[in-house]
């Protein structure tokens, strides 16, 4: 599916374009937002590149990932302050991982909830997903119960520290359709 288009109240969920190279490099080249990643800073040329490879890969058929910006639609008409990924997994079929990153200068004003909403609508109701699961990191210890995702047990996160990753995210998962609550506003 091309292009990919979402809105929230504050957000807009849409494809990469080649002028988002600032805004990705504000967060893959902040030690702030790559300290709960598992690689460390990028540097502005590796951003190049993954935003060219992002928006190559949009193009591809059948399309097995959604590499999508996450824009303010109330500054500047449409910055970029995030990052959304969806990457399609054949085993199970119709079923995808998924992640986001948001710019650390924007964090705490709710966004990172209205990012998950609008990631996990354009897979469930766009893209017809069955299964969707993430990791998140650090832990989100002031999420609500109601607002907690089911978590999934199977996540081996001792190969991510064998590897060199960042051993702390916590495995998640859905397969609700059901719509989260719309409660814009972070607890």
């Amino acid at each position: 599916m091309y292009p990919i288009s979402r809105h929230s109240r504050r957000l807009h969920l849409r494809e990469l374009r080649p002028d988002d190279v600032e805004g990705m490099f504000a967060i893959y080249g902040d030690p702030r937002a790559t300290e709960h990643m598992s690689f460390d800073p990028r540097t502005r040329q590796d951003v190049e590149g993954i935003v060219a490879r992002s928006i190559a890969s949009a193009a591809a058929d059948p399309r097995q990932e959604y590499a999508l910006a996450v824009a303010d639609t109330d500054n500047d008409g449409g910055r970029l302050i995030g990052f959304g990924r969806l990457a399609l997994d054949p085993h199970p079929p119709r079923a995808a991982g998924f992640g986001f990153a948001l710019n650390p200068d924007v964090w705490g004003n709710g966004y990172g909830t209205e990012t998950v909403r609008l990631l996990l609508a354009c897979a469930f109701e766009d893209l017809e997903l069955h299964r969707v699961w993430g990791a998140r990191s650090p832990p989100q210890h002031r999420l609500r119960p109601h607002h907690a995702p089911r978590r999934a047990t199977s996540a081996n996160t001792s190969n991510a520290a064998a590897n060199g990753a960042n051993p702390s995210p916590t495995p998640s998962s859905t397969t609700s359709t059901q719509p989260l609550p719309q409660n814009d506003r972070s607890p």
